[in-house]
């Protein structure tokens, strides 16, 4: 599985905050987000700042009882001519809270497995910015460029999202709708290192698992890894293969029914 260094996750938050402001700023507030229904520009600016600065006092004020998460959120400057600077504040804030020193400290983590906090919600974090990132550009009609290290450190936190201690107790539909008798599913990028892109998940009847292998599977879907998070999350359609890229290899409906019940990204 792939995984980045901290200093890279940090920079990546601020770059890809930087490319979702300037997505913003193009597409304009009142703009609709296709990806993220019910959204606005607006709505999206907001809850990404917001996210940035209520997850960085966490990790300043290493809090580790979720009783005590912090109750405010961050106002969204009125005038949309802000935003930009505002999210580079946020995101800025984060990167700076997660600093060598927290990175193994005490820290809630909302989905409860193996990882500190601090790394939680790293990588909860750069999806946010990433993902966000696409919706963002795709309402401004302008290009996303994911680096493949970035989207395969994406998709193991994805699957490790799905199958974490607290998954079914957050998305107790999805936690049901996915497991299974036995039904396998296998996503391969094209475009990692050292065989870093092959995520193999099993549906059992207590619960789906993963693991990076690659294994004979009911279904294979083969891309880059930049298309495999977007579909994953969502944000691209399977059926869309001249544009991601991505071939499928077996059971379709396998794949497309997995895609319909494990969203977690918001929006």
């Amino acid at each position: 599985m792939t995984e980045l260094n901290a200093d890279h996750v940090r920079r990546a938050i601020v770059e890809h905050t930087r490319r979702l402001a300037e997505s913003a700023a193009a597409a304009g507030p009142d703009a609709a987000v296709p990806t993220a229904r019910d959204w606005t520009i607006t709505d999206l600016v907001r809850h990404v700042g917001q996210t940035q600065h209520w997850v960085a006092e966490i990790i300043e004020r290493r809090i580790t009882d979720p009783a005590q998460l912090p109750a405010e959120m961050a106002v969204l400057p009125a005038d949309p001519g802000e935003w930009q600077a505002w999210l580079s504040e946020s995101a800025q804030r984060f990167a700076s809270a997660c600093s060598d020193d927290a990175l193994d400290a005490p820290v809630f983590n909302a989905a409860g497995d193996e990882r500190s906090g601090t790394r939680f919600w790293m990588s909860s974090l750069l999806n946010e910015a990433v993902v966000h990132g696409f919706d963002a550009a795709n309402a401004a009609d302008r290009p996303i460029d994911v680096d493949a290290d970035i989207a395969a450190a994406l998709i193991g936190n994805h699957f490790a999202m799905l199958t974490s201690p607290t998954w079914e107790m957050q998305r107790p539909e999805s936690a049901h709708a996915i497991r299974g008798t036995g039904q396998t599913l296998q996503w391969l990028a094209t475009d990692t290192a050292d065989g870093a892109g092959a995520w193999f998940v099993e549906r059992r009847p207590d619960g789906a698992t993963w693991r990076p292998a690659t294994r004979p599977a009911d279904v294979t879907v083969t891309g880059p890894a930049g298309s495999l998070l977007l579909t994953l999350t969502r944000r691209v359609p399977l059926t869309d293969r001249k544009a991601t890229g991505i071939s499928v290899d077996g059971d379709t409906d396998l794949a497309q029914h997995w895609l319909d019940n494990t969203a977690h990204v918001s929006g």
